[in-house]
Formats: C-alpha cells, structure tokens, sequence
C-alpha cells in the first residue's frame, strides 16, 4: 500500500542551499501515461544547484529539484505498457528528484538489470549517460587519443577516466589536490596535474608538443581560456559544467586564432530526448557496469532531509565520486 505522506524537498525562492526545504505532501497519483516510483536512492549534481540558486530556471515556485533517482513502481497510470508494479527502475535528466515518492513519464524510465543496486543506480544515471555522451557522441575517443579531463575524481570525471582508459585512450587529469589525484589514477588516469598553474605548458610536454584533440571542461569561467590553449589545431572544447560560474562574452575570433578550435556545450536531453536513444545509452552503460569497466563510487550519503548540507558539501568541493540522498 502507498504512503499517505510523502517526503520531499523544495525550493520556493532561489538561493543558497538554505533554501531547501524539506516538508510533507500528498503522494501523487500517476495519470495516462505516468508511473508513480518509491525512490530508494536519489543522486545529487552540480545541475541540481544551478537550479537551485537560480542560473537555470524551474519552470515554476515552488519546484522541487533533482534530476536522478532509482526506486520501486508503485502504481501505474493508464496506457502504460512495459512497467509493472515492483519493477526496480531508474532515470536520469527529469526534475522533481528530490522526494521519497515521484511520479514520472514511463517512458523516461529503464528497468534495472537484477545486479545493480537501486543506490549505485541513483549514483550512475546522470553521470554514466553523461560520459557515454562525451565520450562516444560529443567527441568519439579513440585508442591511442589523449585528452583532457578536468575534476577527474567527481563523479562525472571518475567515469570519464574508467571509461576513456578502458577506450585505450591516455586520460590527463586536472585536479585540485594530490588525494585527488590518486583516485584518478586509480580510476586509470595515465597522468594527473595538480593545480592550474602553467596548465598548458604542462599538458604540451606531456604530448610532446601535439596537444590534445578534446578537453571535458566542467569548471566553466576559471577554466575556459586555459582549456582552449591545452587544444591542439582543430580540436574540440567541451564545456559541460559551471562549477566555478558560467562562461560568458566569448570571443569567437579566439577560436581562430589558436587553430580554428569547435566549441560546444552539450546537454543530455540532446542526446537521449527520444526513447531509442535513451535505450540505446542505458544499455551501454548497464554493459559497462556488468563488465566492471566502470565502478561508480558513492562517496557521500545524507538523508533526504538533509539536501541542503550535501549541496554544501558539493559547492565547497569536498566530496568525491558521487553523493546521493536517502529517503
């Protein structure tokens, strides 16, 4: 039998993480075409506080955020077909997260295969479908094929590494600390630079002077001009991330200038909008999971309630792999 409460988080002005508040609703009922879910795990990233402070808008106040989960089918509207009450399931890219009861388009959802854990689920979706979009569609990485990954022992950027390096390609990490560089390495970074300073001289050493074809940048402004210079003639910048704020007043005549360089600045409902394509990833990702190519790691958890201490956590830059909320 459902709830009669249901736990979630909201945002009814936009701000600091001091605006989440957790506070008991009604538990929704699905309609045609929707699929009720008692979330298990819930995954938190850096779009959950874009959202929140107000960079990206929510449709509308008060809103609940999150973009990730992994539960339970409870209850399923009308005209939904392949999704059954008990199936364990999971989605990634659909706001209304942070709840311990959600209800969401069935066909936003994928069924989980029997050995992955509702938690590592919440803690890969977003993540995992955003790195086989880097990796595979963005830019296609190739054997042999160095390239540059910026926050290499979050959760995005763990992926990135296990991911690039099982690819054959030689993974260069840009991190904030030398324990942070250790993860990376172990997650098959070839090479880690700590710090910003002299990045490109660095990273052109390292090639032997060619650079690198790609740059998975999820810092943003800090970053943005140093990772063009780390490219080599021709090569693509991806810009998928605002950790440190958005990049603003870009100057396309520096694209020519340090070797008609691509820019781009993808986002996953581009690449997984229509449900083949969404099927098509999670599939690649689940295969990779069962392989143990990738190996997710869940470095913090906190209680639904508590979201806003994780959002603090997340922007002071202490965490590592990926934080999700429990309900």
């Amino acid at each position: 039998m459902v709830a009669q409460h249901n736990q979630v988080v909201r945002v009814h002005q936009t701000g600091g993480p001091d605006v989440l508040l957790p506070e008991f609703v009604s538990v929704p009922l699905p309609h045609r075409g929707e699929v009720l879910v008692r979330q298990e795990a819930i995954g938190v990233n850096f779009i959950d506080t874009y959202f929140r402070s107000g960079l990206y808008k929510f449709p509308d106040l008060p809103a609940i955020p999150g973009m990730e989960g992994a539960g339970v089918v409870e209850a399923v509207g009308a005209d939904v077909v392949g999704l059954s009450v008990g199936d364990r399931v999971a989605y990634a890219g659909v706001l209304g997260g942070y709840a311990q009861y959600r209800l969401i388009a069935a066909d936003r959802l994928v069924v989980l295969p029997d050995g992955l854990s509702t938690e590592v689920a919440a803690s890969v979706m977003l993540r995992g479908l955003s790195a086989y979009m880097l990796l595979w569609q963005v830019h296609r990485v190739r054997e042999g094929e160095s390239i540059l990954v910026y926050a290499p022992a979050g959760g995005v950027g763990q992926l990135l590494c296990q991911w690039g390096h099982y690819l054959g390609a030689r993974v260069i990490g840009v991190t904030s600390s030398e324990h942070k560089a250790q993860i990376a390495r172990a997650c098959g970074a070839a090479d880690v630079l700590v710090g910003m300073d002299n990045l490109p001289e660095r990273v052109r050493e390292l090639t032997q002077g060619a650079m690198v074809p790609v740059v998975y940048d999820s810092i943003g402004r800090a970053t943005f001009e140093t990772s063009l210079s780390c490219l080599a003639p021709r090569g693509l910048m991806v810009s998928y991330g605002n950790a440190s704020g958005p990049v603003t007043g870009v100057d396309v005549g520096v694209l020519a200038a340090k070797g008609s360089l691509y820019l781009t600045r993808p986002t996953l409902s581009s690449y997984i909008g229509t449900r083949p394509a969404l099927e098509a990833a999670a599939q690649e990702l689940f295969a990779m999971l069962e392989q143990g190519a990738l190996r997710p790691a869940i470095g913090q958890r906190f209680a639904l309630a508590e979201a806003h201490k994780a959002h603090e956590a997340l922007e002071a830059g202490t965490t590592t792999g990926s934080t999700i909320l429990l309900p």
